[in-house]
C-alpha cells in the first residue's frame, strides 16, 4: 500500500485536508511551448572615454660633445614617479646622445 506524503501526515497528526494543498502526484507537468528568441542585434559600441593618465614632462639637455653644443629635448612619461620618468627619458636620450643632463620635471 503506497501512501502520499499528505496522507501520511494526516495519519500521523490528523487534521482536515485542504483542497489547495492536495496535489495529485500522478499528473504530468506540462512544459509550455517555448518560442525561439531572436538574438539581440549588436548595439553600437559605447565609446569609452579616455581616462585621465598621469603624465610628467621631462626636459633634458643632450649632446654628443663634451662642453659642446647642447640641444633641449622634451620627453613625456606616463607615470607619476619623477624618478621613473627621469630614468625613462635618460634611457631614450642615451640611444642617440652621449651626454644627458636633466633640466626639469613637471606635471602635465
Amino acid at each position: 500500500m503506497e501512501l502520499t506524503e499528505e496522507e501520511m501526515r494526516r495519519a500521523l497528526f490528523g487534521g482536515p485536508v485542504t483542497p489547495a494543498l492536495a496535489i495529485d502526484a500522478h499528473e504530468k507537468a506540462t512544459v509550455p511551448d517555448l518560442l525561439p528568441v531572436e538574438p539581440l542585434k549588436d548595439a553600437k559600441k559605447k565609446q569609452v572615454s579616455k581616462s585621465f593618465t598621469p603624465k610628467l614632462r621631462v626636459t633634458l639637455r643632450v649632446g654628443n660633445e663634451f662642453e659642446g653644443k647642447m640641444h633641449k629635448i622634451v620627453y613625456e612619461a606616463d607615470t607619476l614617479s619623477s624618478l621613473v620618468a627621469e630614468q625613462e627619458a635618460a634611457r631614450t636620450a642615451r640611444k642617440k646622445f652621449r651626454f644627458v643632463e636633466l633640466v626639469s620635471i613637471e606635471s602635465m
